[in-house]
């Protein structure tokens, strides 16, 4: 369900003048992706020039639709609007419920929050449990590609050392992926890129508490280090829609010497069907925008990342 072929590429995704933090122009490609993930549901479509909101456009007509497993109403999911006793605050802090955006203020349209980047075709929430931004937390956990002898390994054509990063096969969609995942309720960022790490990439719910206390404490000296937080803000993503959306933070977790993640065995937890270290390059095609965070990421650390120096450094 998540085949787009065109996600990966770049130049093909939709411009959208809107900015974050880290001036990074947003584009919606995998949130027109048709059928709707994990669903026959069709996305009504937006051509490239009607996506942005400030394009009027009287003969919009989204499909509505909201996952069945969302509406039966578990502990992570909203109810639905005008739902008797709900009243959220959105753009603000809700109880336990992080309703803010981390791309500033969103609009609020007939009490529904709208996607900040724009039309997507299809309105209600999809597979998503919150009206208005879902938080994610992506850590990206990474070393230097070494040999036998323990020396860095460079790549033969740029000369650059490969970077090395923990990559998990998602058994949703088979594509490989950053171990991520949803931030709880009242949870602070920094916890959730520790927990998911911890479960999806060494299967921290299945060990016993004594095994748990010792990779904590050796977790705890890679995730206290100094980090390099990556981006923060809106995702495309298959499963956004019109009123509800993914918004992540991606921090890298450098391990410089390599020790720390030597001793820990890295074991696929539940949402992964693999996992491994993996080779950094512009080769590996990720899931929603992971290849764009682990490009950043190497551009960080002066890594390997193209063969081909690309038109854009060309003067």
């Amino acid at each position: 369900p998540f085949s787009n072929s065109s996600a990966n590429c770049w130049s093909h995704l939709h411009p959208v003048n809107m900015f974050n933090s880290y001036n990074v122009k947003f584009y919606h490609s995998k949130a027109l992706t048709s059928p709707y993930p994990g669903s026959q549901v069709e996305r009504s479509q937006v051509p490239e020039d009607k996506v942005d909101w400030l394009i009027d456009w009287k003969d919009y007509n989204p499909v509505e639709y909201t996952a069945m497993s969302v509406l039966a109403g578990p502990s992570w999911a909203d109810p639905q609007i005008n739902s008797k006793g709900f009243s959220p605050k959105f753009n603000e802090r809700d109880g336990e419920v992080e309703r803010k955006s981390l791309n500033g203020l969103y609009v609020v349209e007939n009490g529904r929050p709208r996607n900040p980047v724009g039309r997507t075709g299809l309105t209600g929430r999809g597979l998503l449990g919150r009206w208005g931004p879902n938080h994610a937390a992506d850590p990206i956990v990474t070393r230097w590609k070494r040999d036998g002898s323990g020396n860095k390994v460079a790549h033969p054509v740029t000369g650059k050392n490969i970077l090395q990063f923990v990559a998990i096969k998602r058994r949703d969609c088979g594509e490989w992926a950053i171990p991520g995942g949803m931030v709880d309720p009242g949870e602070k960022i920094s916890a959730t890129l520790k927990r998911e790490f911890e479960e999806e990439a060494l299967n921290s719910l299945q060990k016993s508490p004594e095994e748990k206390a010792e990779l904590e404490k050796q977790l705890h000296k890679l995730f206290s280090q100094e980090h390099f937080v990556v981006y923060g803000g809106y995702v495309d993503d298959p499963r956004n829609t019109d009123n509800a959306w993914m918004e992540t933070e991606a921090v890298n977790y450098h391990d410089e010497t390599g020790e720390t993640m030597d001793n820990l065995p890295l074991e696929a937890g539940d949402d992964a069907g693999i996992v491994k270290w993996v080779d950094i390059s512009e080769k590996l095609e990720l899931y929603a925008s992971h290849s764009y965070f682990i490009k950043l990421v190497t551009e960080k650390w002066g890594a390997h990342w193209s063969e081909d120096p690309g038109p854009e450094c060309r003067e």
